[in-house]
């Protein structure tokens, strides 16, 4: 066999793994588009904030979802940089993501460079189960997980979506709330048997600016999955169709040996309630 024929093989081999692990997003995506939709609901007004502790409250108002009809579904798109490990290069990366409210699912697909090969991410949670793949140069799956404690973590994640980028269902009685001070108060998210819990911070302009919780594990190097503190920090609010988001956060883990800023991110696209899948 040639080089040139080996490189061919290679390559059509990187085609076909690149759009299976792809092909199995677009599926979920089309998936949840297709379950039954919900009733339209009602513009939030303010008696639905009523129970909110006050700095929720301002920020709703800050954020644009009162008035409006609570979100069904959201979709966005970031750049990134990832790192694999302190101390590690910089992986660029770009991701698509869908969230639905209704029935919590978070559907995420990432692409990535690591030592110079294609990486291909994959979160997928819908009926309170969680999967986690991590392929590369699309022929080897360094990661494949499941299992109750990935539930847990993406439960989180899933709450960190709602609190930044679709904050009006924080009416949602799934939420419970606790108002530690002014600016920050700590929320609750009941979803099936699960249930987590973060502190939310919020700044003098009523932004919210941090988002802290104990209850999301972090993959380490032997595999497994250990509890460190999750936080994400944002900056740099936006409007978009009349609605405030950051566009600007940092997802760091606290280890015990110092944090570990695994990833930073641009939000590049945002849309709220979308009738159907939209192509890449």
């Amino acid at each position: 066999m040639t080089r040139t024929t080996a490189l061919w093989l290679l390559l059509s081999t990187f085609g076909a793994g690149c759009t299976s692990l792809e092909s199995q997003f677009d599926a979920k995506v089309r998936t949840a588009f297709g379950a039954p939709p919900t009733a339209p609901s009602a513009p939030l007004a303010e008696p639905d904030l009523a129970h909110l502790p006050a700095p929720v409250q301002r920020y709703l108002r800050r954020s644009g979802a009162v008035g409006r009809a609570r979100v069904q579904n959201v979709r966005f798109e970031f750049e990134a940089r990832m790192f694999r490990k302190p101390g590690a290069d910089a992986m660029p990366a770009t991701s698509i993501q869908y969230n639905f409210f209704a029935n919590p699912t978070r559907l995420f697909f990432m692409k990535a460079r690591m030592f110079g090969l294609p990486v291909g991410v994959f979160h997928a949670y819908a009926r309170e189960a969680a999967t986690m793949r991590v392929r590369v140069a699309s022929l080897v799956d360094m990661v494949d997980l499941a299992g109750e404690e990935l539930a847990i973590g993406e439960t989180v994640t899933v709450l960190n979506d709602m609190c930044f980028f679709a904050p009006g269902a924080l009416v949602d009685p799934a939420l419970g709330w606790e108002q530690l001070d002014e600016r920050t108060v700590r929320v609750t998210f009941q979803n099936g048997r699960r249930r987590v819990a973060a502190v939310l911070h919020f700044n003098e302009r009523d932004e919210l600016v941090n988002f802290v919780s104990d209850d999301r594990a972090a993959l380490l190097d032997d595999g497994t999955l250990h509890r460190y503190r999750w936080s994400t920090p944002v900056e740099d609010y936006r409007e978009f169709d009349g609605r405030r988001v950051p566009t600007r956060g940092t997802a760091i883990y606290a280890y015990p040996e110092g944090d570990f800023v695994y990833g930073t991110f641009v939000l590049k696209s945002i849309a709220w309630d979308v009738p159907t899948t939209t192509p890449r």
